[in-house]
């Protein structure tokens, strides 16, 4: 199994802090709000030795590694945050549009290395299983934030993202009565959608199977200080063993 957890990271290199609009107080505000907070644990504690955890290594303020690099291509970069955010959550000014040549030299750094991994970790899945299963590591919090297409306040405990050509009917129920069996709410493709598959695979190889497991913030931690909640043990024992029925299908 690849785990693929790309928005875990608060790190912001010190010399691209500049580059930032924002004071240091309302910098961290955004990156409390915006980092999946603690999925590389929530997930990657799950992994065993033959597995692979793919995990971005800096913040998604710099670069998302889940946007397309195509704004036309791309439904988040009318609102400023496209493949590199120009947007806050709230819609202020996060930095000073990128110049060309900047934003090159942050996808040669950052999003093509990510990517270069996240494919090769899949050829060698499939080269040494005929098979691989991606899981696309996420969390959301538990009140929509402005920028988000979908603003229902209710929201469920876990959402499963899905895609209809890299994720089959019979992986997505697995999936739903796993979240079941832990007791939790589950919706598909709500509030977000769709699964992290390779381009170089996208819609073209059905070897290569994805599915995207949100947790709810509310669940493991307080969104309000940013700390982990008592209940985190519990929801990380939850989500191992959500992994465990997904990984045995």
């Amino acid at each position: 199994m690849i785990y693929h957890i790309p928005h875990s990271s608060f790190h912001i290199p010190p010399e691209l802090r500049s580059f930032f609009l924002l004071d240091d107080q309302d910098l961290d505000t955004e990156l409390r709000v915006m980092t999946d907070a603690y999925t590389d644990d929530l997930f990657g504690s799950h992994a065993g030795g033959d597995d692979t955890v793919v995990t971005f290594p800096v913040s998604r303020l710099v670069v998302d590694p889940e946007r397309f690099l195509d704004d036309a291509l791309e439904t988040m970069a009318r609102c400023g945050m496209g493949v590199i955010y120009e947007r806050t959550s709230g819609g202020a000014p996060l930095r000073n549009n990128p110049s060309l040549e900047e934003r090159d030299a942050l996808i040669q750094r950052f999003y093509r290395p990510h990517h270069k991994r996240l494919r090769e970790a899949t050829a060698g899945e499939l080269d040494r299983h005929g098979s691989a299963l991606i899981l696309d590591c996420h969390s959301f919090p538990a009140v929509p934030l402005s920028y988000e297409l979908d603003q229902d306040p209710n929201r469920p405990d876990i959402c499963i993202g899905m895609d209809l050509f890299h994720t089959s009917p019979e992986l997505l129920e697995i999936g739903r009565q796993a979240v079941a069996d832990e007791g939790l709410t589950c919706q598909i493709n709500r509030p977000f959608s769709g699964s992290m598959v390779p381009s170089r695979y996208y819609r073209r190889d059905r070897r290569v199977i994805s599915i995207m497991i949100e947790v709810n913030r509310s669940l493991y931690m307080d969104e309000g200080s940013g700390k982990r909640s008592l209940q985190y043990s519990r929801c990380r024992a939850s989500v191992g063993r959500i992994i465990g029925k997904i990984r045995n299908r």
